[in-house]
């Protein structure tokens, strides 16, 4: 009867305090991952192959780790370089960022009357050859 009793008493005691409660809220965001990628592993870069540019491997998220997926060959385009993908930190977590094809620079000649005697290039300050000071 004393042990019921006391049992009583220690709930009667347990009920009267504040319940303390831990809300966690994991939103998810599409492609977003809570998990920082693996550093880059070393892939060696096979030689060049005319009309193809290499696309360095990467890890990528499977929805439940990370899994590396090879370099491989792709088709170059006339007048773009290729720009890889990469991991980016966004929103508290990590997003994939797709490779993709940006304009090439073309390279610039040198007919501003470049003195080509001498061992060095010459640079015109942007913006100066229209003022005719190159």
């Amino acid at each position: 009867m004393k042990v019921s009793a006391l049992l009583v008493a220690a709930a009667l005691v347990a009920s009267a305090l504040p319940a303390a409660a831990q809300v966690s809220v994991n939103i998810n965001l599409p492609g977003l991952i809570q998990v920082a990628p693996p550093a880059p592993r070393y892939e060696p870069m096979p030689g060049p192959r005319a009309g193809q540019v290499w696309v360095p491997g990467r890890w990528q998220w499977n929805e439940r780790a990370y899994v590396w997926h090879a370099g491989f060959w792709q088709a170059a385009r006339p007048d773009y370089a290729y720009a890889p993908g990469r991991w980016v930190q966004a929103d508290g977590g990590w997003r994939w960022m797709e490779g993709n094809w940006r304009r090439a620079e073309q390279p610039r000649h040198a007919d501003h009357g470049d003195d080509h005697r001498g061992g060095g290039g010459h640079h015109c300050p942007p913006g100066q050859a229209k003022k005719g000071r190159c």
